[in-house]
Order: structure tokens, then sequence, then C-alpha cells
């Protein structure tokens, strides 16, 4: 029976493990929401093949990730509702991302862009020239915004889009994913989940609009399902992936149906023979927000290709996963934050080293950006 460890064939990719690291937002971009060395250094110690489990065989599956998705990266400036988060829209950030993906081949790895637009998720602060947010309905998000400077402030009520600038946005897809091949991403992933654009257009909590973007089921699906066609049509669907966040849930980011609305998804990216679609499964605060429990099992009937599943993983629920056939990749986040060389540690069956929360994004004003992020050691001691 496949576990963790053994081998997949993802789209065009033969995969040494089934352990993806799962696309994390770490705000390290430098001036002009460009990448640079520190990326270069993170991404490639989490990608580094080498010596697997002891005897080799089967399990000899290196050290690092068998697929790396990066942090999310904005389409375009509008995109952004952060602090130094990445872009994926000008020569400079192009330049960049090619020194990471150069890095993580050098040593053997493959790494594929997630694409990004948070939509309402976002605030004036970011937007050019102070403008409000887009959605796709002016409803507000509850909860306040994390300002450049490191300020907060309540989010605000987001403007509308017109029915043109909505395929004007899924063509930003459709540039980013060339641009991303540009800078020498293996592949794209497109960000359908939490609580970000896409989603917004998908649940009816968010989406109150009465032309082909609202209303139904399939005209709320529209917008992600166009996003993802532009990509195809730039990269081919073997290089393209979906992430969606079903159980993902909130007082103000709910659906009426989410098992309708999302099994009528997922149903038409199997139509599309995607490389991989993601299932972010629910965490303790959509448990506690009463969102509904849709675990990868459900969704394995309704997709033929390769299904990832992602959220509070350990080796031993991702061989149990696996070996039933409920999904055929896991993606761990956290773990591969303080573990680079995961994979050797689940080979050798070693233990984890913990994470460190209070260095998941830099403190404002602070220029101490590698700890917590470059300087975890390996099992043995060393940082790569």
């Amino acid at each position: 029976m496949p576990d963790v460890l053994s081998p997949l064939r993802v789209g065009e990719w033969e995969l040494p493990n089934r352990v993806l690291m799962a696309p994390l937002t770490r705000c390290r971009a430098g001036p002009g929401n460009v990448v640079w060395s520190i990326h270069e250094r993170y991404y490639a110690q989490r990608a580094r093949r080498g010596e697997g489990a002891p005897g080799g065989g089967a399990h000899a599956a290196g050290i690092g990730a068998g697929l790396i998705l990066s942090e999310a990266t904005q389409i375009c400036p509008e995109g952004q509702g952060y602090p130094n988060t990445p872009g994926i829209h000008s020569a400079e950030q192009v330049a960049g991302w090619k020194r990471v993906t150069d890095a993580v081949h050098r040593v053997g790895g493959r790494i594929v862009l997630q694409l990004w637009h948070v939509g309402r998720v976002s605030h004036q602060a970011y937007q050019p020239g102070g403008a409000l947010p887009v959605a796709p309905s002016a409803i507000a998000r509850e909860g306040m915004c994390r300002l450049p400077d490191g300020r907060r402030e309540p989010a605000p009520v987001p403007r509308a889009l017109e029915t043109d600038e909505v395929g004007r946005v899924i063509e930003k897809y459709a540039e980013a994913t060339r641009l991303a091949l540009a800078a020498g991403f293996d592949g794209v992933q497109v960000h359908g989940a939490n609580t970000y654009l896409p989603e917004q257009f998908l649940r009816d909590s968010t989406n109150r609009r009465t032309d082909r973007y609202g209303g139904s089921l399939e005209n709320r699906a529209r917008f992600l399902l166009e996003a993802t066609d532009a990509c195809i049509d730039v990269a081919g669907s073997a290089r393209v992936s979906v992430r969606l966040s079903p159980s993902g849930w909130g007082r103000d980011f709910t659906d009426s149906d989410p098992v309708a609305t999302y099994s009528f998804v997922v149903r038409e990216l199997d139509r599309r023979n995607l490389g991989f679609l993601e299932i972010r499964e629910a965490d303790e605060e959509d448990t506690k927000a009463g969102g509904p429990d849709l675990k990868i099992a459900f969704f394995r009937p309704l997709f033929r290709g390769v299904l990832v599943a992602n959220t509070d993983y350990t080796r031993e629920r991702a061989d149990e996963a696996i070996s039933k056939g409920w999904c055929d990749a896991v993606a761990f986040g956290r773990p591969m934050i303080s573990n680079p060389d995961l994979v050797r540690r689940f080979a050798r069956r070693e233990a984890l080293a913990p994470w460190d929360t209070s260095t998941f994004y830099p403190a404002p004003g602070s220029t101490d950006w590698e700890r917590g992020y470059i300087d975890y050691p390996d099992a043995d001691g060393r940082v790569a």
C-alpha cells in the first residue's frame, strides 16, 4: 500500500514522495514586493534532495518536499492585502522569483506558484491611488486589516466589480501564469480558498450579484472556473492546480449549501484534468464557528485526478488517508517551517522540531527576518 513516502506521478512530474510543502504566507518580500536571497535559501532548504531512509529502496524519498507550493503571490497590485507579500506582475518580481526557482531546481526540487487576489480582504493602504479594494459585492468583512506600518484598522466596504471588470481580473490570472512560467515555475495554483476573491464569488454570503457572475450556483462558480481556464490556456491543464477550503467558515463568511456548492465545483474541476486539486479541511477555528466538516474522503468520488489533503496532518494520519485511497498526497504547513528536512525525519521516524509562532511573521519595524525562517536546523543539527 502506498504511504506518504511513496513516489507519485503528478501531471508531467514524477515526485519522489507524497509530501507537499503547503503555501505559507511569511510576509518577507522586499521593496516592490520582490523576493530576495532569503527566499532562495528558504525554499531550497525545503526542496533539497538527498539520502532517504537507511537502506534506500522505495522509501529513499530524500530530504525535502516532493513538490513545493509557494507562498500566496498577488497577481496584480489590487490583489494585495497584507504587508511584504510578493507579487508576480512586474519585471523585478519575475527576476526575483527566477532566482528562487533556479535555487530549487539546482537541488532537485519542483515548485509551483500560488496565484492570489485577496479581493475584499484588503485596505486602501494597499490599493493603487488609495482606492477601495474590490469584491463581488459591496459587503465589508468583519475584523481588522493589518496595514503596512503594523497598525490595524477595520476592513472597509469594498467596491463591487462591474461585469466588464471581472473579465479583466480573470485576464490577470492568465498574465500571472505567463510570468510564472517565465520565472521558471513548474506550474501554478489558483488560490480559490481562505476567503479570498474566487471564494468570495463562490459563496452566497459574499456574492449578491445579479449578472452572469451571481445568483445561481453555476454563475457564482463562474469566476473560479474561468480563472482556472485562463491559467490552463497558458500552461496546459497538467501544470495547473486549484486550492479549495470547503470547511473554512466565519460568522460573515458562510454558504447556504456548502455540500452542493463545493460538490459542483469539484466535479467541474475534475472535467479539466488538473495536475492536482488541494482541499483544505476544517481546523479548530472552523469547527468552533460551525463550519461543515467536509473531509477529504467526501471529495474522492468526485475527483479522479491527484487529490491533496491539507490541515493538521501528522505522518500517521497522512499514511492512513493515502493507504485508504482518500487522497494521493498531503500538504504540510507548520511542520515544514520548523523541519526543512521533514521527509527524512518521516523516513527515519525521528521527532519533529517544534515551530515558533512568534516568528511566523516579522514584527513591524523588525529587520531580523532570518530568525524563524532560514535558521531551523535539520535533525543532525545542521542549517543547510
